[in-house]
Formats: C-alpha cells, structure tokens, sequence
C-alpha cells in the first residue's frame, strides 16, 4: 500500500545532536566521578535518559538527569544542525500531501528547541513526546497516539529512525519501517533488526513513496 503518513524520530534521524548528546552524557558521567568513553556515551543514545541512567547508577538517577539536562541546553545550540537533505525532502513530502509527524523519547522542551534552530518547527502535523505517554519506545503508545491523532492506518504508515527503538516501536505497532544509515549506531546493526527500508539519504523517501 501506498504511504500517506510518515513518522520521524528527532534526534539523529532529522537534526543532528549526536556530539551535544555524547559531550552531555560524557559531561554528566564526569561531574559524579565517572570517565565514559566515546563509545560508552553512543551506545546510551535512544532510550529515555531515567532509563539510562537507572541502569547506570539508580541511587542517583534524579542529580544525573538534571546535570544532564542543564548541559544539553545550555550547548544546544552551538552543536544542533538538520542532517543534509531534511528541509527540502519534508517540504517535498508536504507537496505530495503526505503527513508527517515526530515520534520521539525527548521531553517537549527539548524538542522545541531542536525545532526551532533547525527550522523544522511547523513541518509536522503531530509531535509525540516523552511528555505525552505512560510508554515510551519501544512500547507501541507514541505511534499509536500519533496515528489517532492524524487518523492514519498503520499500514500506510512508515516510522523512520536511526535507533533500534523506533524500528521495534513501528512493529509493535504495526507499520512499516525504514531505519537511517547516517546513524551512530552504525548501518549493519540496525539492519539487524530488519526495518522495512534502509535511507542511504534522506531523499530516498521521495522514491518510497512516489505513486
């Protein structure tokens, strides 16, 4: 089937926040007596940062959180940059009458923020957040919430991503799936969970869903 709605997760798929992500987990480690390497601070990207953090040191999830979260924002701004393509393939995909929206384990805040340095900030019709449900990736809730929202099936529906959450959140939830090849994590694993599609480029969207 044709598809009419595509769902994006935010960070590393459409803007680039990969070093402000790296630099705050590696900052935030760093304040509480931890040396993380690169490698360690990539292999945190994805999940919800509680999440994380929980399982990196659960006396202390609420101070990490918070170092964390003042750092991201205080530098978000040198570091924050849309991946090559992005503004021209939505508004593209706005021409060809296909809806968009974002589907992401930030908070609203940070969210915004990503938007508005980037220009994206009126490209979707729904934007889905850690702020907006009980579960986050890969539990199927946001996509479901933002399908109700934008009235679409899942079957004409595609959830793109760079992180094995949001391939298993599409899944779960019933849509097809495209996985990123600029991610961080790396082209061959997150071919291992078997998205629907690989994007080389962000434009491969306008062959995917040409009538």
């Amino acid at each position: 089937m044709t598809i009419h709605t595509i769902l994006f997760d935010l960070d590393g798929t459409l803007i680039d926040t990969n070093e402000l992500i790296i630099e705050s987990f590696m900052h935030t480690f760093d304040t509480y007596g931890k040396k993380l390497t690169r490698s360690e601070a990539i292999e945190f990207i994805g999940p919800p940062l509680r999440d994380t953090f929980q399982q990196a040191d659960p006396e202390q999830v609420d101070a990490l959180v918070e170092t964390y979260r003042q750092h991201n924002q205080q530098h978000h701004d040198d570091y924050v940059t849309a991946f090559p393509h992005v503004v021209d393939t939505l508004a593209e995909l706005q021409k060809r009458r296909i809806q968009l929206g974002v589907v992401t384990t930030k908070t609203r805040k940070t969210v915004d923020m990503g938007l508005q340095v980037t220009g994206l900030e009126h490209d979707f019709k729904t934007i889905i957040t850690l702020d907006d449900v009980t579960h986050a990736k890969p539990h199927p809730e946001p996509i479901v919430k933002a399908l109700k929202v934008l009235d679409a099936s899942t079957d004409s529906t595609l959830m793109v991503g760079d992180n094995s959450h949001d391939i298993e959140a599409g899944q779960n939830a019933g849509t097809k799936t495209a996985g990123v090849a600029w991610s961080l994590k790396g082209r061959e694993k997150l071919a291992t969970y078997n998205p629907s599609y690989m994007l080389e480029d962000m434009r491969d969207l306008l062959d995917i869903t040409e009538v």
